[in-house]
């Protein structure tokens, strides 16, 4: 018997991955090779070029974007459709509609990362189809409430999310199944009354060759990784560094806050004493060694978080926020220090530096979890299971 041919439609393969969301578009690939022969078209590159930099993946198309914004009449229209097409705002151009249609007929599975890249088309339902949700967009919006700071805002807010709902309550109709980042957005979706299997594949990070070690340095640091392009890290950031590090600073005088990831040395990069914008380093274990704790001061967003994966993996002790933490189903002080107002989350950092061998032995036990959930040699089953399940459906 053939082996199934499979297609994966992506905006974020790249060859060297600079993001969390980009590590798991690549190691989602790597395991559906695993399944049968992977095609990928690649979603808003139209130069040939880029496909020498995306590894060992084969690049059969790419498809260009173009803005389909939401005002007037097709605004409210967009409030109240459950189907109404683009509700991204964002449409693929003609040649990429024919494109995909084409290449759908011809695959025994197709395999869309995120919902925001299946709704560029405007076909409604995708037979032999999985979409990657990844990130659920009325639990986006939901997040949004705490931060509001007027009624109307709060208002124009719940209605955005009251519309999605409605739209994530549809997926059945459109997808074979469905993936998700976590268990609490596979129960979300089923208190919605999605019609549709449902399959978690998490976010992680690879196994360390070697067991990590760590070399925390004097004066201690705080550390943050994450891509600044991405507005829940950086405005994260910039609330902690308003907030929270006066009070770590008036506790610690020489503590230092060290910043990594793609433009986090770029003009979002925020103004402080002792803080250190080091931007995208393409090997970030050294500098995590060094830091007391990764901080994770996010107020916004869905689906999880890979840095606190990638932290785990190194036995680096973390500090979040409840958001932040999202999906880990931590335990304040055995898993990871937890803060949501500027002072729990400030005296929580303050713990990690003051206590580091409590600090290190939480991280220990977190180590422990992540070697048996959150390795991508561990994810790789679920993306390979999921794929053979939407075969199977099919085929039945």
């Amino acid at each position: 018997m053939r082996s199934p041919r499979i297609l994966y439609v992506t905006p974020y393969l790249s060859g060297v991955p600079t993001s969390a969301t980009e590590l798991r578009t690549a190691h989602i690939a790597r395991a559906l090779q695993a399944v049968g022969e992977l095609e990928v078209i690649a979603v808003d590159d139209d130069s040939e070029s880029e496909a020498n930099s995306r590894g060992p993946f084969h690049v059969v198309g790419h498809i260009g974007t173009e803005t389909r914004a939401n005002r007037g009449l097709n605004k409210a229209r967009w409030l109240l459709d459950r189907r109404v097409r683009y509700p991204h705002g964002m449409a693929a151009d003609a040649r990429g509609v024919q494109l995909i249609r084409n290449a759908a007929r011809e695959f025994d599975l197709i395999w869309f990362f995120k919902l925001r890249t299946a709704n560029l088309f405007p076909d409604w339902a995708w037979q032999r189809s999985v979409v990657d949700i990844d990130d659920v967009p009325s639990l986006f919006e939901r997040s949004l409430l705490s931060s509001d700071s007027s009624a109307g805002a709060r208002l124009t807010t719940m209605l955005r999310m009251w519309s999605w709902q409605r739209r994530e309550r549809l997926l059945g109709e459109r997808f074979t199944m469905l993936t998700v980042c976590s268990e609490a957005d596979k129960t979300y979706l089923a208190q919605l009354g999605v019609a549709a299997p449902v399959r978690v594949v998490a976010n992680g990070y690879e196994r360390p060759a070697t067991p990590p070690v760590r070399r925390p340095a004097s004066p201690p640091r705080l550390g943050f990784i994450g891509v600044f392009d991405h507005a829940p890290n950086a405005e994260g950031v910039q609330w902690f560094v308003r907030h929270c590090w006066p009070i770590v600073k008036r506790e610690i005088p020489d503590a230092r806050l060290r910043l990594i990831g793609r433009f986090t040395d770029g003009p979002l990069s925020p103004a402080g004493p002792d803080i250190d914008a080091l931007g995208y380093l393409p090997d970030p274990n050294d500098e995590i060694a060094t830091w007391a704790a990764m901080i994770v001061p996010v107020h916004t967003g869905a689906g999880t978080r890979g840095k606190i994966a990638h932290a785990y993996s190194q036995k680096c002790p973390v500090v979040s926020t409840p958001l932040g933490a999202y999906g880990y189903d931590p335990i304040h002080g055995r898993d990871m220090f937890l803060g949501q107002t500027p002072e729990q989350f400030a005296d929580a950092c303050v713990r990690a530096i003051q206590r580091p061998d409590a600090a290190a032995e939480m991280a220990e036990r977190a180590s422990q979890r992540f070697l048996n959930e959150w390795t991508w040699d561990a994810i790789r089953s679920q993306v390979c299971a999921t794929a053979q399940q939407c075969l199977k459906r099919e085929a039945a």
